[in-house]
């Protein structure tokens, strides 16, 4: 299968074999997410996680920033879901606030492993959507900007969640509370980022990591992703008899023989995913 074309020029979709590249395309606007982006960013992180050929995201912005956050300009025109809207103003109160289809919830529920290429500043919600990928691949000039707090609105989009589980409460405490940036080294230093690498090697090192998960076996990869997103809720027996159901099962895929196999003749394996 082969991922179809963005029906938005603000949102590029490129398949490289078994890597799906997707990249916020408002470099004019440090790639401010409009409500035309939202849609379309869910439909394709969907699209691409239905598809067995495909085992990894990246996604990336164009320019020199990867997301400055929500549009606030359309935002403050009546876009995006605003109240003032007057799409949003005729909607009953219980559709208000429906993120089911949201791209924060669609990240956080695939199980196609996300790698965040981070090629520039990442604030408000495209903080969030840095955090909501499963590692983070930063250029030297990367920033993290924690500064809903400047601007009287709080971390919408799953901040409030992640960012502690990923830092700790007290670190996430001071850089929400002060409204803090980060740069590369220091979002390295406490473990917000996977590795810092030059600005212009960032998608290389993105795509490289992303090739290494494709080449293994995606039913695993896959599993171990999904075990461990809902372990976070889990007692620790609990997640481990689920981690026994699955196994038995991959002990009977043709994928299991594959990697005892090449293990065996000593070569790499090559796994279809069955």
């Amino acid at each position: 299968m082969t991922i179809s074309a963005s029906s938005t020029e603000q949102l590029l979709v490129e398949q490289k074999d078994r890597v799906v590249v997707i990249t916020l395309n408002r470099p004019e606007r440090l790639n401010a997410i409009s409500g035309e982006m939202l849609s379309e960013l869910s439909a394709k992180i969907v699209e691409a996680n239905k598809d067995p050929d495909v085992r990894c995201i990246v996604l990336t912005g164009a320019g020199r920033g990867f997301c400055s956050g929500l549009d606030l300009v359309e935002v403050g025109r009546g876009g995006i879901g605003s109240r003032s809207s007057e799409e949003g103003s005729n909607r009953p109160p219980r559709q208000l606030f429906n993120l089911r289809d949201a791209p924060i919830n669609v990240m956080w529920n695939v199980d196609t492993p996300i790698v965040c290429a981070l090629n520039g500043a990442a604030a408000g919600y495209g903080m969030d959507l840095a955090l909501l990928c499963d590692m983070r691949i930063a250029g030297e000039s990367a920033k993290m900007a924690a500064v809903t707090a400047k601007r009287n609105v709080v971390p919408e989009s799953g901040g409030t969640w992640l960012l502690p589980r990923l830092v700790g409460w007290a670190k996430a405490a001071e850089l929400y509370y002060r409204g803090r940036t980060l740069d590369a080294k220091e979002s390295l230093e406490i473990g917000l980022v996977n590795t810092v690498v030059p600005d212009d090697q960032v998608m290389d090192t993105a795509m490289q990591w992303a090739q290494e998960i494709a080449d293994n076996a995606p039913m695993a990869v896959q599993t171990t992703k999904r075990m461990m997103r809902m372990g976070l809720e889990e007692s620790y027996d609990t997640a481990v008899d689920h981690l026994m159901v699955h196994l038995g099962s991959m002990f009977a895929s043709e994928d299991f023989q594959e990697g005892v196999n090449a293990f065996l003749e000593k070569r790499k394996p090559n796994f279809t995913g069955r």
